[in-house]
């Protein structure tokens, strides 16, 4: 499962790789293009569903709990406005 999850977010990554804000929006634009990307995304979304089902995670309760680490962790007081690494702020 987790190889297919990475495989499919990589054909998702070879329609943007190396294209500007520009040509993204162009890509979002184009009906066909767009639907290739809505393609993977589905792709992508079903093998992590399907991972979670096959091993309960319930990604609800993950997503919530990775945000509330996040928020720890980059705080807006600490981070706002600011395009440096976590670890060049510490």
């Amino acid at each position: 499962m987790t190889i297919g999850i990475s495989t499919e977010a990589n054909e998702l990554l070879s329609l943007f790789r190396f294209k500007n804000e520009k040509e993204m929006k162009e890509i979002l634009d184009n009906p066909k293009k767009r639907e290739d990307v809505e393609d993977e995304t589905a792709d992508i979304f079903f093998f992590l569903l399907r991972f979670a089902q096959l091993y309960n995670i319930d990604l609800s309760g993950a997503l919530e709990r990775k945000m509330e680490k996040n928020n720890k962790k980059y705080s807006v007081e600490k981070f706002m406005g600011s395009n440096k690494k976590y670890s060049d702020l510490k």
